[in-house]
């Protein structure tokens, strides 16, 4: 029987395009990759927009000034300052010491050519030795001479030996003792030549008088020392120069018509010129009791509060005469205290670097003095708010930042 066409066309399956059906599914996984990634970029940049600074806050503080009542000029001094030299003439065999070196009263500095010295007190105590054999042979004399005295004296008694017999004897018992006294001054004499020659090694080894730091190296092994310059322009006077840093002192020169204003312990600010921004708290110690003709002006001694390893010698320094009285006139100025690490420099201007909502601010400030590591501005920032204290040196004003710790001073 015949299939009518109709019914096998109803019969047959239709497949769908396969190249349409997996292009789809393709199409979606780029595009949700391309969002991702886009996602990641846009994250990545948002994240690393700011740069990572750790902050301090800045506190305001009251401090009362008082007024300068004189101004001077001078340099720091050390009381207590030596150019170390030997007492005798030698060459240098070794320095052990170098510029910056801080030595210890007695510490070896230097050693001379001690080769003579040596012979000499190994003679000397040559000498000794021998002096002191002959005491001892002496004294086994006396001895035997006084058993002889004693046997003569008592034949003497028994009238079996003569008078002449016991004087005899007695007077050889008399002259070893004579010659025990004349040996025993020998070797006193002896020794002290022992102990003579003994300083004269020593004395060829050059050691610190005091405490201190060395400044200045004068000599090198090979070279002549001498206390005295009599040797000519090839002979050194000295090792080296230590200083007492524990003694230094400012001395300025005042006019003999200001003098009236500077009175013993008044309290003094000094400025070293190379650290224009640190005042030196200070006392006067006193005013030496002369003037200079010359220069109308009469010194007075400094004394520094507080030592500091940035005081050197010789360094220049300006001082203000701080009038002390209860009846000086007194202003109470309020000052902001920040860690001395959040001011940078920028040429001659001081600045900080203030975060506010994550951006940086940059902010030109008066620093009036630096303590340790606390600076106090007169100007520039305001109490509570935060300054940088670490972070990258290529910060600039306007950039964002991320606060990574705070941290008050």
């Amino acid at each position: 029987m015949p299939v009518d066409k109709v019914t096998l066309d109803g019969l047959r399956i239709e497949r769908p395009d396969l190249p349409t059906r997996r292009r789809v599914p393709w199409l979606a996984i780029v595009a949700i990759v391309v969002v991702i990634a886009g996602a990641a970029i846009a994250w990545a940049v948002v994240r690393g927009r700011g740069k990572d600074v750790r902050v301090a806050t800045a506190h305001a503080v009251s401090h009362e000034a008082r007024g300068a009542v004189l101004n001077a000029s001078g340099y720091v001094t050390a009381r207590r300052q030596a150019t170390v030299s030997s007492k005798v003439t030698g060459k240098v065999v070794a320095v052990h010491v170098e510029e910056g070196m801080r030595v210890k009263a007695g510490q070896e500095l230097a050693l001379l050519d001690n080769a003579y010295a040596t012979k000499g007190l190994a003679l000397a105590q040559a000498e000794a030795a021998a002096a002191n054999s002959m005491l001892r042979e002496t004294r086994v004399r006396i001895r035997q001479a006084e058993l002889d005295f004693e046997r003569a004296n008592n034949l003497n008694r028994s009238q079996i030996a003569s008078r002449a017999d016991l004087d005899r004897a007695r007077a050889e018992l008399d002259a070893w003792r004579a010659r025990l006294a004349s040996q025993s001054d020998s070797y006193t004499v002896a020794q002290r030549s022992v102990n003579i020659r003994r300083q004269e090694v020593e004395d060829t080894i050059i050691r610190a008088p005091f405490d201190g730091v060395v400044v200045t190296k004068d000599a090198q092994p090979g070279e002549m020392i001498s206390p005295v310059s009599a040797g000519g322009g090839f002979t050194r006077t000295g090792i080296c120069t230590i200083v007492d840093m524990e003694s230094l002192e400012i001395e300025v020169d005042v006019s003999e018509a200001y003098i009236n204003r500077v009175k013993t312990n008044q309290p003094v600010e000094a400025v070293l010129d190379a650290y224009p921004d640190w005042k030196i708290g200070a006392h006067v110690i006193t005013a030496v009791p002369t003037a200079d003709r010359q220069k109308a002006t009469v010194k007075v001694r400094i004394g520094i509060d507080q030592k500091d390893a940035r005081i050197l010698p010789d360094m220049g320094v300006k001082v203000s005469f701080i009038d002390d009285s209860p009846a000086a006139a007194t202003s109470t100025q309020t000052i902001v205290e920040i860690p001395k690490a959040a001011v940078r420099r920028d040429g001659e201007q001081d600045i900080v670097l203030v975060v506010k909502d994550e951006k940086l601010e940059r902010r030109a400030v008066k620093v009036s003095t630096t303590e340790g590591d606390v600076a106090r501005i007169v100007s520039g920032i305001n109490d509570g708010e935060d300054v940088v204290i670490e972070g990258p040196a290529d910060l600039k004003d306007g950039e964002d930042v991320n606060v990574v710790k705070e941290k008050k001073s």
